[in-house]
């Protein structure tokens, strides 16, 4: 059965896909980076959050879970401009529809992955420490969501 995040993350990614044509549109009063990069940038989150779940040992989980992370989580919303982009998750300068659309098919496909991961699959978050795996799909709705209103604002 589905829980709201699935559903929510299904619409985000068709949302997001429906940006695709406007992947070049830029507004430098609400972002220094064009819409491809933000719907780069969120598709690698989506796909890397997957991978790591995957991989990781959940015998090792530690709900160390920060106080931030919940508030953040709870309240459906990431600040604009506070944090950084880790390396391995940032979008290059240029960016090609062909792997916008390589990413959200596999997108697509990790929702699965994450929805079936053990309960006790983690990432590692610089601020909100170990995401398990129910805040996982709490996290990926609420990041995945947080680029839309960027792509939105761009596009107004």
């Amino acid at each position: 059965m589905k829980n709201s995040n699935t559903i929510s993350l299904e619409n985000s990614l068709k949302r997001l896909e429906s940006y695709i044509p406007n992947l070049e549109q830029r507004n430098p009063k609400i972002s220094k980076v064009n819409v491809a990069w933000q719907l780069d940038h969120s598709l690698k989150v989506f796909n890397g959050v997957a991978i790591v779940l995957q991989e990781s040992d959940p015998s090792l989980y530690l709900d160390n879970f920060s106080l931030m992370g919940k508030v953040l989580l709870y309240i459906n919303f990431i600040p604009r401009g506070k944090a950084k982009v880790p390396k391995k998750l940032a979008s290059p300068t240029i960016i090609l529809k062909e792997d916008i659309y390589v990413q959200l098919t596999l997108a697509k496909k990790n929702l699965l992955v994450v929805q079936k991961a053990d309960k006790n699959a983690y990432f590692k978050h610089p601020i909100f420490g170990n995401v398990n795996q129910e805040r996982a799909l709490r996290f990926l709705t609420v990041h995945t969501h947080h680029h839309l209103k960027i792509v939105k604002a761009i596009l107004k």
